[in-house]
């Protein structure tokens, strides 16, 4: 069952990432909760992924009752935002708002496109497992989830030596497209059909 809690925002939930030392980046917790909610791991509880933000044995530590029930009402909240958009199948990546002409800028966006997709979705989709019982056809979409990951790490590489930066923009746009269409596709194909079933408690 879904719970009633509200997102907090973006900008109020990097600040409550901050205040715990969260190393997962916004976008990469966002992509890592959709993939969760996509996956047919039926034993996958929105308290392990919420743990694997923080690297092990390091998650914060919670001194009273209140903090406990507002620290998981917060991801809860971004929980139930992250539905929202599996349910309407919205799901889109962060735009680029930067110089596209600034290489640097480029280069830090695709690491961390790379890690929004792989470390964000498809690690949250597999949710701790090895193997799952899923259709041939979705687990070539999400393989290709992890091959377009590894397309932005090599534009992030190319990027260091390349003068212009047009082409490479160009690309990181239509990998931006294909991504998204990939999202699409296993959401409304693997997911939607079964949506309700897919609900989860925060324990």
């Amino acid at each position: 069952m879904q719970s009633e809690n509200v997102y907090i925002g973006d900008e109020k939930f990097q600040r409550f990432l901050d205040h715990y030392n969260c190393p997962t980046p916004l976008y990469t917790a966002k992509l890592k909760f959709a993939g969760a909610i996509c996956s047919p791991n039926a034993d996958l509880r929105p308290t392990d992924v919420i743990a694997s933000l923080f690297p092990e044995n390091m998650q914060p530590r919670l001194a009273t009752k209140t903090e406990a029930e507002l620290f998981f009402k917060f991801f809860m909240g971004l929980w139930d935002e992250m539905f929202a958009q599996i349910r309407t199948n919205t799901l889109e990546l962060p735009r680029f708002d930067g110089d596209s002409h600034d290489r640097n800028a480029l280069a830090d966006w695709c690491r961390n496109r790379a890690d929004q997709v792989e470390f964000g979705f498809v690690e949250g989709f597999w949710g701790g497992c090895e193997q799952l019982s899923i259709p041939n056809f979705a687990a070539e979409l999400v393989s290709s989830l992890s091959d377009m990951a590894e397309a932005y790490a090599a534009l992030a590489k190319k990027l260091q030596q390349a003068e212009n930066t047009d082409d490479i923009f160009k690309v990181i746009l239509n990998t931006d497209k294909m991504v998204e269409k990939t999202f699409k596709f296993l959401i409304e194909h693997l997911v939607l059909p079964h949506i309700q079933q897919m609900q989860r408690q925060v324990n």
